[in-house]
């Protein structure tokens, strides 16, 4: 019975550290954590609790699925189809009326003056690019 207790426990440990690896941090230029976005797309705030997803079909969905933006070939559009930006292959962000508004890449996110506004690590540009400058507008 031990031996099952022990393995049970085992399984849930590592069921828990596979969670955490998959899910990325996104931090603010003083690296305090402003949320995390998984690697199936779920956005949660810094204390996990689940605002949003990105869909594998480009959908951009808030907490209770309800879409409220699109992200296709680097255009990124809300939930009427009205272009809010876009991102090049380089990282540059862009407003629909295609003034920069920053940069994302190498694992970092800047504002057009290039000054530092965050970092992310392991999670898609274009996500994150949305999540800084479109998802919380």
């Amino acid at each position: 019975m031990k031996r099952l207790i022990a393995l049970l426990a085992g399984c849930v440990l590592l069921f828990a550290a596979q969670y955490q690896a998959s899910a990325q941090r996104v931090e603010n230029s003083s690296h305090s954590t402003l949320g995390y976005i998984n690697s199936d797309g779920r956005i949660e705030n810094s204390s996990h609790s689940t605002i949003g997803y990105f869909t594998s079909g480009g959908r951009v969905e808030n907490s209770s699925h309800s879409t409220i933006g699109y992200i296709s070939s680097g255009r990124f559009e809300n939930s009427s189809h009205s272009t809010l930006g876009y991102i090049s292959s380089d990282g540059r962000v862009e407003n629909s009326s295609h003034s920069t508004v920053g940069y994302v890449s190498n694992g970092r996110v800047e504002n057009s003056s290039h000054s530092t506004l965050g970092y992310y690590s392991g999670v898609k540009a274009e996500w994150v690019a949305y999540y800084f400058f479109f998802f919380a507008k």
